[in-house]
């Protein structure tokens, strides 16, 4: 199978794509696209005119789902841990689930980190801007001297900013800006709001006319 992902990940668009359908059985809609990345989930769905650029490497992952006209772009680095292996690390979580869902209309730009040892959801409209931020699922959990892991969920129309950290178990809520370099460590529930600093906490309100909060697509130019 190696040799497969090896040819498939050399060959032109077209070709690429039958044989990600063919032999790998993902689901990857005509106008949706891979570049010159190494793509190899256990499940790929890509809906329409989703798009995953050059230089991103997605592997060991249950699932990877890109909603309509949203994007990876450049450089990610997409990492998972499968739930059905027999590997002792985990194997205390029989819920986990190994995902990346992205809605539709979001983007995440370049060179981050993006763990999904437990699932990462991404809402609609979404922006996660700028280099080098972490999302990061999974940790040692020193009181039981065990990996351990917990989802994150981004909610709707939210911007995260440039090198943030994101861990397990955090929250951002719809309408919500992540400001750069902050680090986010729990369950927030305030919408239309500016968060920041170590640990990330409320700094400001945001006024819900903002236009990035009522953006028909996700395109920003």
């Amino acid at each position: 199978m190696l040799l497969v992902k090896v040819i498939t990940f050399l060959l032109p668009w077209r070709l690429k794509r039958f044989m990600l359908i063919r032999f790998f059985k993902y689901e990857i809609h005509p106008s949706a696209k891979i570049g010159f990345s190494w793509i190899y989930p256990q499940k790929l769905i890509m809906f329409s005119n989703a798009k995953i650029g050059d230089l991103n490497v997605a592997i060991h992952l249950d699932l990877i789902s890109i909603g309509k006209f949203s994007s990876i772009s450049r450089g990610n680095w997409i990492t998972g841990f499968p739930t059905k292996t027999d590997s002792k690390h985990f194997s205390h979580q029989n819920e986990r689930e190994s995902k990346l869902i992205i809605g539709e209309q979001s983007a995440i730009t370049k060179n981050h980190h993006i763990d999904c040892t437990s699932s990462i959801t991404i809402g609609d409209f979404v922006t996660i801007a700028g280099y080098n931020s972490q999302l990061l699922t999974h940790s040692i959990n020193i009181f039981e001297n065990r990996q351990d892991s917990s989802p994150i969920t981004i909610g709707n129309y939210c911007f995260i900013s440039t090198n943030v950290v994101v861990l397990g178990g955090a929250n951002l809520p719809s309408y919500s800006v992540l400001g750069a370099k902050a680090m986010l460590n729990k369950k927030l529930n305030q919408e239309y709001c500016l968060y920041g600093g170590i640990p990330a906490k409320f700094i400001s309100e945001i006024p819900k006319t903002a236009k990035y909060f009522d953006r028909s697509t996700g395109f920003i130019y």
